[in-house]
C-alpha cells in the first residue's frame, strides 16, 4: 500500500515557455510584500499622523480621504500587474479584452514598461534605505517614540524588495520569451 503525498506545485502552465519555481513564487508575493505599506498609510488620510510630527505638515483637507485610499489601491494593483510576468495574459491578452483580446503582446510592450516600473520602485523605495543607512542629505522625518518608528519600519521595509523583484521577473520574462537561438 503506498500513500501518495500532493505536493503543492508553483508551476503556470498557460505560458509558452515553463516558468521558474522562484519567478511564480516572488510575483505572488509582490503585492504581499506592500499591503503593509498600503495599511500602514490609511490613518494618514483621517489626520492621524501615526507618531509622525513634521513642522512644515500642511493642514490636513478633505481630498486626503480618497488620495491615500487611492494610492494604496493603485499600488496594490500595480503590485498584482506582475503577476503578467508569469501568467499567459502577460503573453496573450485575454480574449474579452476589446481590440486586442486574443492577440500574442510582443515582448517589448511588456519587458519596457515592467523595468521602469521596477527602477521607479527601486528609486521610490531606494531613498528610504538610503535614509534609514544615515546617508548624508536623506533626512527621514521624526517620530514622537522609539515603537512608531519601529512600527513604520517593519511595515515600510518589505516594500523595498518591489522594484528589485520586479527587475528580477522582467529578466526572467525576457529569457522565456527572447526567440530561440539558432
Amino acid at each position: 500500500m503506498t500513500i501518495k503525498l500532493m505536493t503543492p506545485t508553483l508551476a503556470v502552465r498557460d505560458t509558452e515557455q515553463p516558468v521558474p519555481r522562484w519567478a511564480v513564487f516572488s510575483a505572488n508575493a509582490i503585492p504581499f510584500l506592500l499591503l503593509p505599506h498600503c495599511l500602514w498609510r490609511l490613518p494618514f488620510a483621517f489626520d492621524f499622523g501615526m507618531g509622525m510630527f513634521d513642522p512644515n505638515a500642511p493642514a490636513w483637507v478633505w481630498w486626503a480621504i480618497p488620495y491615500v485610499f487611492g494610492l494604496s489601491v493603485v499600488s496594490e494593483a500595480a503590485a498584482l500587474l506582475s503577476l503578467g510576468l508569469v501568467r499567459g495574459w502577460g503573453e496573450v491578452a485575454p480574449a474579452w479584452l476589446p481590440i486586442v483580446g486574443g492577440r500574442r503582446i510582443p515582448p517589448l510592450a511588456v519587458i519596457i514598461p515592467s523595468t521602469l516600473g521596477g527602477l521607479a520602485a527601486t528609486a521610490m523605495y531606494g531613498s528610504t534605505l538610503l535614509t534609514w543607512l544615515n546617508v548624508p542629505g536623506f533626512h527621514g522625518l521624526g517620530f514622537s517614540n522609539g515603537w512608531w518608528e519601529a512600527l513604520a519600519n517593519v511595515c515600510i521595509a518589505p516594500g523595498i524588495l518591489w522594484g528589485p523583484l520586479v527587475l528580477a521577473l522582467t529578466y526572467a520574462y525576457y529569457v522565456r520569451r527572447r526567440r530561440p537561438r539558432r
